[in-house]
C-alpha cells in the first residue's frame, strides 16, 4: 500500500514551539500518516471560525433570508450533504422524536438543521424536554453522542434577546473545549438575530475580555479560573444568569476545580438551573453521587438523572493492543502509518516532553504532524487546534489535554503511544475516534510494565482489547467502506 511521505519537514508560521511540524501541505496521494491537506474532513465536519481572538468569539453574520408566513422555510436552508456513514446504536437507538417536536423557535431550528443535525440523539431526546422545563439535570452519556447539542439547544431556546445581560454560563475544564463549544453555539444560533456568545479562558489577554464584557454578551463559555476572576472583578455580572452548564462535570467537581465551582455557584441567583453532563466518573457511580450531592446540596433542586451508560465504550470503536518494548514503539508506529488508511489520527503520550520528542521523530520519518500540550503558549495551542480541525495535517501528537470533549469527526484512528494508567483517561482518549456513532480504531502500544494496567482497564470498563492482527479490516474504521444501508462501497 502506497504512503504519502514528505521530505525535509519544516516549522511553519510561528516560533519553534508552535506545535506545527510538517512538510508539504499538499494533500496525501493515498492512505497512511503522511501529508495532509484541507480535504481530509467529511462535509459534515464543523468548520472552526476565524473569528476567535484572545478567547473571544464574535457572532457569525446571520442569514439575510426573509421568511414570510406560509413559506416553506426549510427549502431556504443551506443544509450540508447527508452523512451516509454507518452509525451505531449509540446514536440511533432513539424514540423517533424530531427536533420540531420540542416547540423550538424556528430560527433555532434553522441553525440546528444547517449544522447537519437531522434528528435528536438519545441523550438529546432525554435532555432537551427536561431542560426546557427548567429542571436541574445530572446526565451521563458516552463520548461523542451529542451532549453539547443536548444542553446548547435548550440554553439558546431560553435566551431573551431583549435583555442585554449574561443569561447562561457554560463551564468546561479546558481551553480547547471552550473554543469548540463556543463555535457550535455561534453556528447553531446564527439565525436567531443577535445572540452574543463569548469564550473566555485562562492564558488569553484579560484586558480583551474586560472590553468584550463592556458590550452585550448573552452566553459565556469559560474555564473556571478565568470566569471566577472576571466575576470577582465585577466585570462579568452573573446576577441574571438563569442557566449554568457543567460540561465534563466529573472533572469540574474533582479536587482540581471543585472549590472554584462552589465559588462560582455562590455568585449566581438562587433561582437558576444547573445542568451537569459527563461521560465518566472518577470513582464508582455511587461514590461520585455522594461527592456530587455534598458539593451541590445547597445549589440543586432534585435533579433529573439521565444515565445512558449501560456500557462504557463506544460501539463503533475497535480496540487492539500491540505488545512491544519501549525501543520498538517508534518502529511499530511507523509500520502502523504505512499499513493503516488514516484520515486523521491522534497519538497520545503521557508527558509534554515525550510529545515533543515523538513529534520530532515522526517528522524525521517523513510524516507530517502537529503537537499540542499544556506547556505551550495559548496562541500556539489555539492555532494547532484550529488547523488540525480544519484538516491541515493528518497526525496530532498530544497529552491528555486533548482527551475531553474534543470533537473532530475526521479522526478515525487513535494510538496510545504511551498506555494510560486510569480507565477514565483511556475512555476519553479512545473516544476521540468513532464520534457520533461512526467507526473508529484504537491501537495501544503495550510494554511489559503496562500489562497489569491493560488487564485492569479491561475489567474496569467491561471491554475487550484484542491482540492486533496482521491485517486490520478497513470496514472497521474507514468510512468509505460503509453506506447508511450498511453496504460496502467499492473504491
Amino acid at each position: 500500500m502506497s504512503t504519502a511521505r514528505t521530505e525535509n519537514p519544516v516549522i511553519l508560521g510561528l516560533p519553534s514551539q508552535n506545535g506545527q511540524i510538517r512538510g508539504s501541505v499538499k494533500p496525501a496521494g493515498g492512505p497512511g500518516g503522511g501529508g495532509g491537506g484541507p480535504q481530509l474532513q467529511p462535509s459534515s465536519q464543523i468548520k472552526a471560525s476565524s473569528t476567535i481572538n484572545n478567547g473571544s468569539s464574535q457572532p457569525m453574520p446571520t442569514a439575510n433570508t426573509v421568511i414570510k408566513p406560509g413559506d416553506d422555510w426549510k427549502k431556504n436552508l443551506k443544509i450540508p450533504p447527508k452523512d451516509l456513514r454507518m452509525k451505531t446504536s449509540d446514536v440511533t437507538a432513539t424514540k423517533g422524536n424530531e427536533f420540531e417536536d420540542y416547540c423550538l423557535k424556528r430560527e433555532l431550528l434553522m441553525g440546528i438543521f444547517e449544522m447537519g443535525w437531522e434528528k435528536p440523539s438519545p441523550i438529546q431526546e432525554e435532555s432537551i424536554p427536561i431542560a426546557l422545563s427548567g429542571r436541574d439535570i445530572l446526565a451521563r452519556a458516552k463520548n461523542g453522542t451529542g451532549k453539547s447539542g443536548a444542553y446548547l439547544i435548550p440554553l439558546l431556546e431560553r435566551i431573551d434577546l431583549k435583555k442585554d445581560c449574561i443569561q447562561a454560563l457554560v463551564i468546561v475544564p479546558t481551553r480547547e473545549l471552550a473554543l469548540q463549544v463556543s463555535q457550535i453555539c455561534i453556528q447553531v444560533s446564527k439565525h436567531m438575530g443577535g445572540v452574543k456568545v463569548m469564550a473566555t479562558t485562562g492564558g488569553t489577554n484579560l484586558r480583551d475580555d474586560i472590553m468584550r464584557l463592556d458590550e452585550t454578551v448573552h452566553v459565556v463559555i469559560a474555564t473556571p479560573g478565568r470566569i471566577l476572576d472576571l466575576i470577582k472583578k465585577g466585570v462579568a455580572k452573573v446576577d441574571q444568569v438563569q442557566m449554568i452548564v457543567l460540561d465534563e462535570a466529573d472533572k469540574l467537581l474533582s479536587q482540581d476545580f471543585v472549590q472554584m465551582m462552589e465559588e462560582i455557584l455562590s455568585f449566581l441567583p438562587k433561582q437558576r438551573q444547573i445542568l451537569l453532563y459527563s461521560a465518566t466518573f472518577p470513582l464508582s457511580v455511587q461514590k461520585f453521587m455522594v461527592i456530587f450531592y455534598e458539593v451541590t446540596t445547597s445549589h440543586l433542586q432534585k435533579p433529573y438523572e439521565i444515565n445512558l451508560m449501560e456500557e462504557l465504550t463506544l460501539k463503533g470503536v475497535t480496540q487492539y493492543y500491540a505488545y512491544v518494548t519501549e525501543r520498538q514503539k517508534v518502529h511499530c508506529l511507523n509500520t502502523l502509518f504505512s499499513r493503516l488508511q488514516i484520515n486523521q489520527s491522534i497519538i497520545f503520550c503521557n508527558s509534554s516532553q515525550r510529545v515533543e520528542l515523538l513529534a520530532k521523530k515522526i517528522s524525521q520519518l517523513g510524516y507530517s504532524c502537529f503537537y499540542i500540550h499544556a506547556k505551550m503558549r495559548q496562541e500556539h495551542r489555539n492555532r494547532v487546534f484550529h488547523d488540525f480541525r480544519n484538516g491541515l495535517c493528518r497526525n496530532l501528537v498530544c497529552t491528555d489535554l486533548f482527551t475531553r470533549g474534543i470533537d473532530i469527526q475526521a479522526v478515525n484512528v487513535v494510538i496510545n503511544f504511551d498506555f494510560p494508567k486510569l480507565g477514565e483517561t483511556y475512555l476519553h482518549r479512545i473516544g476521540r475516534s468513532g464520534r457520533f456513532g461512526h467507526l473508529g480504531l484504537a491501537i495501544n502500544l503495550i510494554t511489559y510494565d503496562d500489562r497489569f494496567n491493560l488487564k485492569g482497564i479491561e475489567e474496569q470498563l467491561g471491554t475487550e482489547i484484542k491482540p492486533i492482527p496482521g491485517n486490520i479490516d478497513k470496514s472497521l474504521y474507514v468510512a468509505e467502506y460503509h453506506s447508511e444501508s450498511g453496504e460496502e462501497l467499492k473504491l
